[in-house]
């Protein structure tokens, strides 16, 4: 059993209405004893019929517990229905054999988008979950945002499988589709010169073309922002919005810019852009010091 699923069913049980309780408790039971691909397909799509496409709203103490479960879990995005499906593909037995790597292949085979997105949200939780890396790499490319956040956002899996060409791939199709890039976990551990000349030539043809360049590109610096990068991000606090100047505010706090921080402080007039330097300053860069520049950093 994965460690997860006891807690996933706790926060079920604390959200579903009785008939709904009863039957998340008989599918999952049904699983659990086996069932062929196409019912394991078959119960995965019926269960929009008793959970409601809603917020999970997990409190900050349940959110702690998910991520000490599974470090790097975030299930504040999370939908209920998302949930009983990620429960149902849980309660699976033998999670490491084949029959159920096979359900898990299938399922993606025939899903609509709300059952892609919890199928990419359960990847993580599956023993020997590097089987599913090519797979979550497909997620990884989508166009749709909430696929995309669902394969990438708020779970450990690219951080502990892609490898440095899909991890970088993967980081900056988060820009291209505007997902929370703050909310893909470790991006702070994979920093890296070649993700930062990235990030700065998608910067560069953004300019190009006129467009503005999206607030959390600034984040994929670090101290790898060298001449260019902080060119950049000083030239973004001339032009750009409020939102995108206190970004380039924190790259400069994360490339180690502190004295230039400090006088552009003093003069500085618009408080979300002073905010967030003076978070900088006092080394609250980090990327979750990112989520005060979300605009909906508590959507699902």
């Amino acid at each position: 059993m994965s460690r997860t699923l006891p807690f996933l069913r706790s926060l079920l049980e604390a959200r579903l209405a009785d008939e709904a309780r009863a039957w998340a408790f008989d599918a999952g039971a049904r699983i659990h004893a086996g069932v062929d691909a196409g019912r394991f397909c078959a119960l995965l799509a019926l269960a929009s019929r008793h959970a409601r496409d809603e917020r999970l709203a997990p409190s900050d103490g349940e959110r702690r517990e998910a991520d000490e479960l599974l470090e790097g879990w975030d299930p504040e995005r999370w939908s209920v229905l998302e949930s009983l499906r990620v429960s149902l593909v849980l309660s699976q037995p033998d999670l490491a054999q084949h029959p159920a790597e096979h359900n898990v292949h299938e399922a993606f085979r025939y899903a609509d988008v709300g059952e892609q997105c919890a199928l990419y949200r359960s990847l993580a939780h599956l023993p020997l979950a590097e089987r599913f890396t090519w797979r979550a790499g497909e997620g990884a490319r989508s166009n749709m945002r909430v696929v995309f956040e669902a394969a990438c956002c708020d779970t450990p899996f690219p951080f502990r499988h892609f490898d440095d060409v899909a991890w970088r791939s993967a980081v900056i199709k988060a820009v291209f589709v505007e997902a929370p890039l703050w909310r893909i976990f470790g991006l702070d551990r994979r920093l890296s010169p070649e993700l930062a000349r990235m990030a700065l030539d998608l910067a560069d043809e953004r300019r190009s073309a006129g467009r503005p360049v999206h607030a959390e590109l600034w984040l994929c610096l670090g101290p790898h922002a060298g001449p260019r990068g902080l060119a950049a991000a000083e030239r973004e606090l001339e032009v750009g919005s409020p939102r995108a100047r206190a970004a380039a505010a924190l790259a400069l706090a994360r490339a180690g810019e502190l004295d230039r921080l400090r006088s552009l402080v003093a003069v500085e007039r618009d408080p979300l852009v002073r905010d967030a330097m003076v978070a900088g300053l006092e080394g609250k860069c980090d990327q979750g010091a990112f989520r005060a520049l979300d605009p909906e950093p508590g959507l699902v």
